[in-house]
């Protein structure tokens, strides 16, 4: 999932071979882990209300049509998928009770909730999730996680997408309103952990079909999660209210969730007044020792999947040049930007994949993450001159981000690093754009270098390594290497766990090999929260939370 800020923001998994009689009793066990838990003897706030702070507007309500973590996190109170996630990452019963794995690991049932309802009333059946799925992968919806369900390899994926077959080849059926098939043309062991991905949230068909791309408007929304849309005004807040038809509404504590947009400065401005519950740190004001003292048991950091990276279009100069792309990647300083820009527990990197991902535990580090940075300047200066430039004839570009302090703060360390370690053989200019429109640019391609940050959809590095299959929607770059593609392929025949960490160490040393991005380094969370607010501690790896699981002691 794509993050536009800087500061937001397990276990290891064994491939088996489960009996279908096996896996019944496993996934049936599994406990229904939501909703707030209040603990006995809490009393409770009169008011139930709490403000969140966001620093972009949504650029859409749409599950299959949104592709950042600000539109995710909001799609989880508004929706609810098959399976949902605990603190930990861990997935838990979501719409489905349980779910069963056939011995080949090819079928996956989910068998659904009976109690399960849309906003308006009307009951959760598979046929939502089957519509969905299909409408996922259509063409028309130029949904940017269209090959989403290709990492799952589930059955036509590929030519639905391409436009070869139609989208209710799709290998998902509805068997009844309650059962949900999914047919898999490979072994996939993780499968449903793939499933509680925003994209693969059910939609009410006659609402859509109703009211087309209008039927995400306040007056005309339904969504099946803990909350519905109570009022948004564009740019300044969305306000969720309680969903009486929630399945679990009755467990269910917070009232009103308000999700306001505001900037890193003026969004912790208004937490200090008290107006804000959770809110972001800037990274500024986080280095200040008094406000860490002043603050110290409201401020939680943590680990996180995720990588902060600029990648370079490769159908562009002058980044079509290898050489180029290297010099870049070896003369950016990370350590510069993570302990004096930044500093809160981000670490340095030249990988893509987070070692400590499910199955990421070989990946290296490339022999010149050993070198001196001054070993590695003066590479980086030998390959640019191999490439033409000089301090007369600087290589020139500009850097795309969206705006937003923190990322604005990287950037100009960044170029200001390049251009000293490079002897200003350099000159990069920067360039921001609103969130919306900085991913239409994206999308359009109109660009050399830009910003770009990828959280886990789920804990396993295939989440990462994906993302530049050449089929993959998220590869936007034009990165196609069939070793890469092999290796992934590969990956999803491997008969134990050791097997499959060793083909995606070599795809992420194949990736590195042909510098398609620069990596600086994987996340670390950062986020302050009033004392009162219970039911969240910034423990989630992916950083998700959800407003159901929460209560404001009084």
């Amino acid at each position: 999932m794509q993050i536009h800020n800087t500061t937001l923001w397990l276990k290891s998994r064994k491939l088996v071979k489960l009996s279908a009689l096996n896996s019944a009793i496993l996934f049936s066990l599994i406990p229904n882990a939501f909703s707030a838990k209040v603990p006995s003897g809490v009393v409770l706030a009169d008011n139930q209300v709490v403000n969140i702070q966001t620093t972009a507007e949504f650029a859409t309500l749409d599950p299959q049509k949104m592709e950042g973590t600000g539109e995710s996190l909001l799609a989880r109170q508004l929706f609810e998928g098959l399976v949902n996630t605990d603190e930990n990452d861990k997935i838990i019963p979501g719409v489905a009770e349980r779910w069963v794995y056939s011995d080949d690991n090819k079928t996956l049932t989910f068998y659904l909730r009976k109690d399960a309802k849309w906003s308006n009333g009307d009951p959760v059946t598979a046929n939502d999730f089957v519509f969905a799925w299909q409408r996922l992968v259509d063409p028309k919806t130029a949904s940017p996680y269209a090959s989403y369900l290709e990492f799952m390899k589930m059955e036509n994926v590929a030519d639905i997408v391409a436009g070869r077959k139609s989208p209710d080849t799709l290998g998902v059926k509805a068997l009844d309103d309650y059962t949900l098939q999914l047919t898999l043309t490979a072994p996939v062991s993780y499968a449903a952990e793939l499933v509680q991905h925003a994209s693969l949230y059910p939609v009410n068909r006659k609402i859509v079909e109703l009211y087309g791309d209008n039927w995400t408007r306040p007056e005309n929304f339904i969504g099946n999660g803990a909350y519905k849309i109570a009022d948004r005004v564009l740019n300044e807040k969305v306000v969720l209210e309680r969903n009486p038809n929630y399945w679990n509404n009755k467990e269910t504590v917070i009232n009103t969730a308000t999700f306001y947009i505001l900037t890193e400065s003026a969004g912790i401005s208004r937490y200090r007044s008290g107006e804000l519950d959770l809110a972001y740190i800037p990274s500024s004001l986080y280095k200040d020792k008094n406000f860490r003292k002043e603050y110290d048991d409201q401020i939680f950091t943590s680990r996180k999947l995720g990588t902060f990276t600029y990648e370079m279009n490769l159908a562009k100069p002058p980044f079509d040049d290898i050489r180029v792309r290297k010099a870049l990647d070896l003369a950016l300083d990370r350590e510069i930007i993570t302990d004096k820009v930044l500093g809160f527990g981000q670490m340095p990197t030249y990988r893509f994949t987070p070692p400590y991902i499910g199955a990421g535990e070989k990946i290296q580090q490339p022999e010149y993450a050993n070198w001196t940075q001054e070993q590695r300047n003066q590479e980086a200066i030998k390959l640019l001159e191999e490439a033409g430039y000089s301090k007369s004839n600087p290589l020139k570009t500009d850097l795309l981000y969206n705006t937003n302090e923190g990322l604005k703060d990287i950037a100009v360390a960044a170029t200001s690093i390049w251009k000293k370690n490079l002897a200003n053989m350099v000159n990069i200019s920067l360039r921001n754009m609103e969130w919306k429109t900085f991913l239409d640019t994206k999308n359009q391609k109109d660009y050399t270098l830009a910003f770009n940050a990828w959280i886990a959809d789920y804990n396993d590095a295939s989440t990462f390594l994906t993302y530049y299959l050449s089929n993959s929607e998220q590869n936007k770059i034009g990165f196609k290497s069939e070793k890469f593609d092999k290796l992934i392929q590969d990956s999803y025949y491997a008969k134990t766990e050791d097997e499959r960490a060793n083909l995606y160490a070599q795809a992420e040393e194949e990736l590195g090999n042909n510098h398609p991005f620069i990596a600086i380094y994987h996340y670390a969370g950062l986020l302050i929260k009033n004392p009162k607010l219970k039911g969240y501690e910034g423990k989630s790896p992916q950083g998700i939370y959800f407003v159901r699981d929460l209560y404001v002691e009084k």
